[in-house]
C-alpha cells in the first residue's frame, strides 16, 4: 500500500529465468551526421562551413590522385574560401608513424578542422593525428576507450571505398610497429561529426580494391550479428548491411560503373560500421591482422580466407544466429552454416580472391606463432563461441 494514499499497490510479479538472447540491452547515441548521394562530395565546402571552420587538414593516400579525389575536394574547399593543407602520405593500415608524421605536419598549419578522404587507413590515420594533436603524448596513450580528456577537432570523413565502415565509427585503428598488434583507439570525440557518403567516388575503385573492402564489409555484417556484445539494434543494422551487401556485391564486380550496385555498397558498408559501433568483432579479424603483419596479406583478401573456416567453428554452436541472419534464405536452423560458408565461397571466388592460406604464401610452420598472436588481438575475446590458442590454431589449420 502506498504511503498516505489508501491505495493498494500490487506487488511486480516475480522474476522469470528468460533466455538471456531475449533480453540483450542496448545504449545507442548517433555518432554523426550522414549526407548521402551520388553527387554530394560538392558539399563538402557546405559541411566544413557548417562546422565553423576555415582552415582544414586534408588528409588522403597518394593513390587516390590518379583518381583525383582529393584535387576534387580541395577545389571544392577552396571555391568557398577555406584553406587546405594536404597531408597525403597514409599507408594501408597505418602505424604511429604515418600518425606522428600528419600531426607534425597539421602544427604547422593551423588548422581548425580534419578532413579525411579515403578509404579506411586514411579515416583511422585522420582519427589519430586528431588524438596526438588536441591531447598529446602517443597514440599508444590512447588504447582503449574515452581516454582524450581534452576537446578534439571537428572532423569530416568521405570514404571512397564500400569497406571499413571507419567512418561510422569512434575508433581509430593504428598498428604498433613492434608487436604488429592492432591499437583501437577510441573516443566519441574522435567521431567525424559529419560523414558524406558519395557512390560515385568509389566508381574508381580497381577491381581488386572493390572485391577486398567488400568482402570486409561483409564479414563486419556477419561478426557484429552474432558477436558476444550483439544487441537488437546493432543487429537489425547489422542484418540490414548483409542484405545489401550480398545482393549487390556480385553487381559491383561484373559491372563496376553500375552505380546503383556501388550506392548499396557503400550504404551496406556504412550500416555494418554503426553494428560495429554498437556491437563489435569476432575472431576473423582476429585471425586475419597477423597474416597481414607477417606476409603483408590484404586485411580483405585475409578475411576472406579465414570466414568461412571461422562460420563453421562458431556454427558449432550458434547456427540459430546464423539462421537469424539469412532469414527466409534458409528453411531450418540446421540449414545456415552450410549456406553462410558457401555464399561466403561463392563471393570469395567470384572476386577471384585465394581460397586458401598457402596460396598466398604462408607457410603451415607460422601456424602456432599467427593462433598465440590471434589470441591476442582485442576482437578474439568477443566472439560467440570462446576461443583458446588451441582452437584458433584448428581455424588457421582448416584454411590452410
Amino acid at each position: 500500500m502506498s504511503a498516505g494514499s489508501g491505495v493498494a499497490v500490487a506487488a511486480p510479479p516475480p522474476p522469470r529465468d528468460y533466455p538471456s538472447d531475449q533480453l540483450l540491452p542496448f545504449d545507442f547515441q548517433p555518432l554523426n551526421r550522414v549526407i548521402a548521394g551520388p553527387g554530394v562530395l560538392q558539399r563538402l565546402g557546405e559541411a566544413v562551413r557548417t562546422l565553423g571552420s576555415h582552415r582544414v587538414l586534408l588528409v588522403t593516400d597518394p593513390g587516390l590522385e590518379q583518381a583525383g579525389h582529393p584535387q576534387r575536394a580541395q577545389a571544392i574547399l577552396e571555391a568557398v574560401g577555406v584553406e587546405v593543407a594536404v597531408f597525403d602520405d597514409v599507408k594501408e593500415n597505418p602505424t604511429e608513424r604515418e600518425v606522428e608524421a600528419g600531426t607534425h605536419f597539421a602544427r604547422s598549419q593551423q588548422i581548425d578542422c580534419i578532413v579525411a578522404v579515403g578509404g579506411g587507413s586514411a579515416m583511422d590515420c585522420a582519427k589519430g593525428i586528431n588524438f596526438l594533436l588536441t591531447n598529446g603524448g602517443r597514440i599508444s596513450d590512447y588504447k582503449g576507450y574515452g581516454k582524450a580528456s581534452r576537446p578534439m577537432l571537428p572532423s569530416i570523413g568521405v570514404p571512397t571505398t564500400a569497406g571499413t565502415g571507419s567512418e561510422a565509427q569512434s575508433y581509430a585503428l593504428i598498428t604498433d610497429e613492434k608487436t604488429h598488434l592492432k591499437m583501437a583507439c577510441g573516443d566519441r570525440k574522435a567521431a567525424f561529426r559529419i560523414v558524406l557518403l558519395d557512390p560515385e567516388l568509389t566508381l574508381t575503385q580497381p577491381h581488386h580494391v572493390a572485391a577486398a573492402t567488400g568482402i570486409d564489409a561483409i564479414a563486419h555484417a556477419v561478426e557484429s550479428f552474432v558477436c558476444t556484445r550483439r544487441n537488437p539494434f546493432a543487429q537489425m543494422l547489422a542484418r540490414t548491411a548483409w542484405e545489401y551487401l550480398s545482393k549487390h556485391f556480385d553487381t559491383v564486380l561484373r559491372e563496376p560503373h553500375h552505380l546503383p550496385a556501388r550506392w548499396n555498397m557503400l550504404l551496406g558498408a556504412h550500416l555494418a560500421g554503426m553494428a560495429i559501433e554498437n556491437s563489435m568483432l569476432g575472431i576473423c579479424h582476429s585471425c586475419a591482422n597477423p597474416l597481414t603483419a607477417h606476409y603483408g596479406i590484404t586485411h580483405g583478401v585475409a578475411i576472406g580466407i579465414m570466414l568461412p573456416h571461422v562460420v563453421r567453428f562458431n556454427g558449432e554452436r550458434i547456427e540459430p544466429l546464423y539462421a537469424d541472419l539469412l532469414g527466409c534464405e534458409c528453411r531450418s536452423d540446421r540449414q545456415a552454416t552450410d549456406i553462410l560458408v558457401e555464399r561466403i565461397l561463392h563471393f570469395t571466388h567470384t572476386a577471384g580472391l585465394p581460397q586458401r592460406l598457402r596460396d598466398c604464401g604462408v607457410s603451415q610452420t607460422i601456424l602456432p606463432l599467427l593462433a598465440e598472436e590471434a589470441h591476442q588481438q582485442w576482437t578474439a575475446r568477443f566472439n560467440p563461441r570462446p576461443v583458446s590458442e588451441s582452437d584458433l590454431l584448428r581455424v588457421y589449420e582448416a584454411a590452410w
